[in-house]
């Protein structure tokens, strides 16, 4: 996935059992999951992208962003593709063709489209997805943990031109994204924080001390570890900026790593990319305070604000 647009915003075959109706795989997972089957029937059956664009009247690189899942699928295509693949099973096309017509569906988050640029749609997309997400943060409290007053805080941050409506957009969005921690089937989300974004007076030291309480409430669920790497550990050399780990359910999605930079981001899912992140992830939550200090370390963040 190396390539997808940059992303600023974050935190400031195919089972037979999938399920293509509701649920939460959401369709930029669904996109991925049938370009990925797509790709390896062509390649099975010894076609080259340029033909397979042909016979859906596109170019080689459609067939390119298809593959990728960048883009919809129109069913009239994806038959096409099934027909020119050699697909006879009518079961599996039937199957294949409704995760077609699933992964068209607009997911909850396409409301917020005024303010939210097309390549933050493939993240949230992705998030909704994912079944653990492993989160290092090293300036402010990851996205999914903010409170709606630290959320304004941070969204005005650099931004006062913006209208109050936009603010007001940007702030649901990021609280609403927060519901794949509560639903039936809650992501599992472990993040490591540098005791820095602790110290930070984001919004003020009253918002401050309510986003810290909040933090405590988050760190009680049983689907979240939160770790604090206060600043008597030297951390891990490796760990350069805040990135994340996303980790999905189904066989045909990798693991992805996102990293951020200050106006743009990086996509990568290549094996050896990925591993290097997770190994770099498990050396931070070694050297992090171990979970049972959390509310300890959060209580004597309290303190200091007093």
């Amino acid at each position: 996935m190396r390539g997808l647009p940059a992303n600023p915003e974050r935190g400031e075959g195919v089972g037979a059992e999938v399920t293509v109706s509701g649920g939460d795989g959401g369709p930029t997972a669904l996109r991925i999951m049938l370009g990925g089957q797509l790709r390896r029937m062509r390649e099975q059956a010894g076609i080259s992208r340029a033909d397979a664009g042909w016979q859906i009247r596109a170019s080689e690189s459609k067939v390119s962003r298809m593959e990728l899942g960048r883009v919809g699928f129109k069913e009239r295509d994806v038959s096409d593709l099934l027909e020119l693949y050699g697909m006879q099973d009518e079961v599996e096309r039937f199957r294949l063709m409704e995760l077609a017509r699933a992964a068209n569906n607009p997911g909850w988050w396409s409301r917020y489209g005024d303010v939210m640029p097309s390549w933050f749609t493939n993240y949230v997309g992705l998030e909704v997805a994912a079944t653990l997400i492993r989160t290092y943060e090293v300036m402010f409290v990851p996205g999914l943990m903010q409170t709606e007053e630290y959320a304004r805080a941070v969204v005005q941050m650099g931004r006062a031109y913006l209208p109050a409506e936009e603010i007001e957009q940007r702030v649901a969005l990021r609280v609403t994204r927060q519901q794949i921690l509560n639903r039936v089937n809650p992501a599992r989300l472990w993040v490591v924080i540098d005791e820095s974004v602790l110290r930070r007076p984001v919004g003020g030291e009253d918002i401050m001390r309510a986003q810290i309480e909040h933090l405590m409430k988050w760190a009680q669920q049983p689907n979240i570890t939160l770790q604090i790497m206060p600043f008597s550990s030297v951390g891990y050399p490796g760990a350069g900026g805040a990135f994340s780990i996303l980790r999905f359910p189904e066989g045909d999605l990798p693991d992805i790593v996102y990293i951020e930079h200050a106006a743009s981001a990086l996509y990568l899912d290549k094996l050896e990319e990925v591993d290097e992140y997770v190994a770099i992830m498990e050396a931070l939550t070694i050297a992090a305070a171990p979970v049972s200090q959390t509310e300890t370390l959060l209580k004597e963040a309290l303190a200091r604000m007093d």
